[in-house]
């Protein structure tokens, strides 16, 4: 094929193009949002599914009380969930003291500032924890962590974002996980520091000293076995607090398959999410046939946008009778107006994966930001996935065997038949 007859071909193809522009402009738009959603589908739920299962989350297990081992990383790994109960401090002393555990940091939950949810916890947490290999916590110039001692917090980046808080803020505390203005306690905290972003859980979470959580009017120690209400200036007995997990990092792999026998096999008092990952694994192998629907959907949308493409072309096919005869007249061949109108579905086609990319930074976004604002994990709208390749490619084939049939149509075209005058 010379290059003369090549860029014919493309005149005629932009011709059809501009003369139908509204039956054009239409299907390209549907194009672009099916294959925009397929690409987001894919993207979405893999970058979720890495988030929650391969992310790194600091700590290599999480100990509390007897019960789900999903419960128990979602309420303190990811700051969802209500906690499945409390363990005494004995027993997070007994594993801070094991060999085996390079760092034990307790949790202490049950309270929130305007739906935050507030965790009481060490000093540790900010000075040993890494959240990322190499990455601690820390705040902004000038400011500081809170002292265990008083009454003061420290603030993830989304709580300053989307609250009144910033360094120097005072605020009440509220009773639960859930925001009831009447539920408001009666103790004031200062904020001493806000935590730079992690693009974590942690984000969402004010953190305050453990032995604020003890001491919150209300609040109720069971840790020995009876009920103790902690008093102003008195100190509180070990044997009497409770804490409600205890965040571990172990010195070896070795270490939390020991423990894994020890705790969860063996024990009764009290359970071992460990590997994290793995927990979190299993609850997207359970939900795995959400993730199937939203693919099918995703299939039958691109198999939808392929069928306006052919009918947006075969419809056309009728009122261009005439126009393929004339061309058949003056010498053009039939694989060349099977040719025309095959790329004309590969235009529309094409079009339409190149703005799906626009539709797919859209629906990404938006997801990001409803994603970070429910659990903290942030999805990156630049993420490369294959979708991203593979999904336009399979929409331009999708449209290219669309195109086929209103193809055929033309090729089959009669010259003598469409040439006759029209009385």
């Amino acid at each position: 094929m010379t290059t003369s007859h090549q860029l014919g071909l493309l005149g005629m193809v932009r011709r059809s193009l501009r003369q139908h522009a509204l039956s054009t402009a239409v299907t390209v738009i549907s194009t672009a949002m099916a294959s925009g959603l397929a690409m987001a589908v894919f993207g979405i739920s893999q970058q979720a599914y890495d988030a929650f299962t391969g992310g790194q989350t600091g700590f290599d297990a999480v100990l509390g009380a007897r019960g789900s081992a999903l419960q128990l990383v979602l309420n303190t790994v990811f700051h969802l969930e209500t906690s499945p109960g409390n363990i005494p401090w004995s027993l997070y002393q007994a594993i801070a003291r094991d060999p085996r555990v390079r760092l034990a940091v307790p949790y202490a939950v049950g309270d929130n500032y305007h739906g935050y949810r507030i965790v009481g916890t060490t000093e540790e947490l900010f000075t040993q924890f890494e959240y990322q290999k190499g990455k601690h916590f820390h705040v902004h110039p000038g400011e500081r962590f809170f002292d265990p001692e008083k009454k003061e917090a420290v603030i993830g980046s989304y709580v300053a974002q989307k609250t009144s808080l910033r360094t120097g803020s005072i605020f009440h505390p509220y009773h639960g996980l859930d925001y009831d203005p009447a539920m408001r306690h009666d103790e004031e905290y200062v904020v001493t520091g806000v935590l730079e972003p992690t693009n974590s859980p942690s984000d969402r979470v004010i953190w305050i000293p453990i032995e604020g959580i003890y001491r919150m009017s209300g609040h109720v120690l069971r840790g020995a076995g009876r009920e103790y209400s902690a008093q102003q200036g008195v100190p509180i007995p070990d044997a009497d607090k409770e804490v409600s997990a205890v965040m571990l990092k172990f010195h070896s792999p070795q270490a939390g398959f020991m423990l894994d026998q020890t705790i969860n096999k063996q024990g009764k008092v009290a359970t071992l999410a460990w590997p994290i990952a793995m927990v979190m694994a299993e609850l997207f192998n359970k939900i795995g046939w959400v993730n199937k629907i939203l693919t099918l959907v995703a299939y039958l949308v691109m198999v939808v946008a392929g069928a306006s493409i052919l009918a947006s072309i075969y419809n056309s096919i009728n009122e261009r009778r005439r126009d393929f005869a004339i061309l058949r007249a003056l010498g053009a061949r039939r694989r060349t107006l099977f040719a025309v109108i095959l790329g004309e579905a590969f235009a529309m086609s094409a079009l339409g994966s190149l703005g799906g990319y626009g539709v797919y930074a859209i629906l990404i976004g938006v997801a990001s930001v409803i994603v970070r604002a429910q659990t903290g994990v942030v999805l990156d709208v630049l993420h490369w996935d294959l979708a991203l390749v593979f999904v336009p490619i399979g929409m331009i084939g999708i449209g290219c065997i669309a195109g086929i049939i209103p193809a055929m149509k033309g090729y089959k075209t009669d010259v003598a038949e469409n040439l006759t005058p029209i009385s």
